[in-house]
């Protein structure tokens, strides 16, 4: 038995545009009408059943784990089974096996199956690998991320598993891209632990072709007095992510480098201790420090709560985390910021401390993958001036970056039966600008 990546729409390798652009941003394109567009209600809970045998692999993803490695993570019954991956680049051929690590835990009476984590590698770019897990089950198979540009990225936040998470995750389907990134709030398990199992199943089959980078949401908490004080049990297990090796000390924020190193994303912990005096705070410090942005022209961040929201749902919730880190990434000229938590979707500006700034990251909520609980239907108004965009409405996000210096990010709105591109803009790089580069961001900040 084999099990492939759906065919996908390739996106050409490279492209030619004519557009005129201002600096570090971006010139917005018309937008799909709303006019006959009904928003839809929160989606029914879907329950993937497990329908393999207690030795097979289920729950099958994969994530990058360091510049040519991939971690093969996957779920048995069966405490047996062994932690190993066999690998090749032909289909039934396989040329090396690891043996990697395996854990489990247990909720209330809740017990995991057995979790194994396999590290693979060195790996080559922008090659097709098939692989089978323990020794048995079917074949599956990923493609690694270019070593250059352009790279594409699918952007999900607050997916859950509902009819409208699998609609979502049909359309990102549907066009290839390289790596998936999710700002938090996974399977809305919510301590139903059986819930987790669910989740890996029905996202087995795009997250077993793609890596999956992932940072936590509330909805991963899941604190219990003695038995989890310290929460995250679950998503520490199933969802081990590189945080090693990038240097931190928690899997709950890491950072990774894609492109040959010319992209550089931070995941931040939002529910993690963030302030001056933080482990996340210091590890923030040096991860910055060590980016030449030379040879790394991209930053991006993603985290849970966001730091700009004109929606009336979950308003201020980032305001202590952005008053203890904005200055570091406004420093650092990250690009864009990447949020979900907002069950809607909303583009700023570039903007720092509450005001545009054209050497600012451009803040994006994307917390509008499929959740459980609904859309956040309200917003403040008047809207105000930092807001380019906002919409309440499911969807997913596509980031493109093409070169050096340009990237195209579209947002695309969940129909019925297609996915509409309802908001998209082209980014310039801050690293190719000489006056956001040149000058200290305090006395940047003081001439403006």
């Amino acid at each position: 038995m084999e099990i492939r990546c759906p065919r996908a729409f390739l996106l050409p390798s490279t492209i030619v545009f004519f557009v005129f652009f201002v600096p570090q941003i971006l010139v917005q394109f018309t937008h799909a009408s709303e006019e006959e567009f009904t928003r839809p209600p929160a989606g029914n809970i879907i329950l993937s059943k497990h329908e393999r045998s207690e030795m097979e692999p289920q729950q099958v993803h994969v994530s990058l784990a360091g510049s040519d490695h991939m971690r093969v993570t996957w779920v048995t019954e069966d405490h047996r089974a062994h932690s190993t991956v066999e690998y090749g680049t032909a289909p039934g051929e396989y040329t090396a096996r690891i043996r990697g690590e395996h854990t489990s835990y247990t909720f209330f009476s809740y017990t995991s199956g057995k979790i194994h984590h396999v590290k693979i590698g060195p790996l080559e770019p922008e090659t097709t690998y098939y692989y089978r897990c323990g020794a048995s089950g079917p074949e599956f198979s990923f493609k690694t991320p270019p070593s250059t540009f352009p790279i594409e990225f699918a952007v999900v936040g607050d997916l859950g598993q509902t009819d409208w998470t699998k609609s979502t995750l049909k359309h990102v389907e549907s066009k290839d891209y390289d790596v998936f990134l999710l700002p938090g709030d996974l399977s809305y398990a919510d301590s139903q632990q059986p819930l987790w199992d669910s989740f890996g199943r029905l996202v087995e089959s795009i997250a077993s072709c793609r890596p999956w980078m992932v940072t936590e949401g509330n909805h991963e908490i899941e604190i219990v007095p003695i038995i989890s004080p310290h929460g995250f049990k679950a998503y520490k297990a199933r969802w081990l992510m590189p945080y090693e090796e990038s240097g931190s000390e928690s899997n709950l924020y890491y950072s990774f480098d894609v492109a040959g190193g010319s992209i550089h994303i931070i995941m931040l912990g939002s529910y993690t201790e963030f302030d001056s005096d933080s482990d996340q705070y210091k590890w923030l410090q040096q991860d910055l420090a060590k980016i030449d942005r030379r040879t790394t022209p991209w930053v991006f961040v993603l985290l849970h709560a966001p730091w700009y929201n004109t929606n009336t749902a979950h308003q201020g919730e980032g305001e202590e985390m952005r008053k203890a880190m904005e200055e570091l990434l406004y420093g650092a000229r990250v690009d864009i910021v990447f949020a979900g938590h907002v069950h809607a979707y909303e583009r700023f500006t570039r903007i720092y401390d509450n005001e545009a700034d054209s050497c600012g990251p451009v803040y994006v909520t994307i917390g509008d993958g499929g959740n459980r609980e609904g859309l956040a239907m309200s917003y403040k108004e008047p809207a105000s001036p930092l807001s380019m965009f906002r919409e309440a409405s499911f969807g997913h996000g596509r980031l493109r970056v093409l070169n050096h210096t340009h990237a195209h990010w579209s947002w695309h709105r969940n129909n019925q039966s297609n996915a509409v591109v309802a908001d998209d803009v082209w980014l310039e790089s801050l690293s190719a600008s000489g006056t956001c580069m040149g000058q200290e961001p305090s006395s940047l900040k003081d001439e403006l």
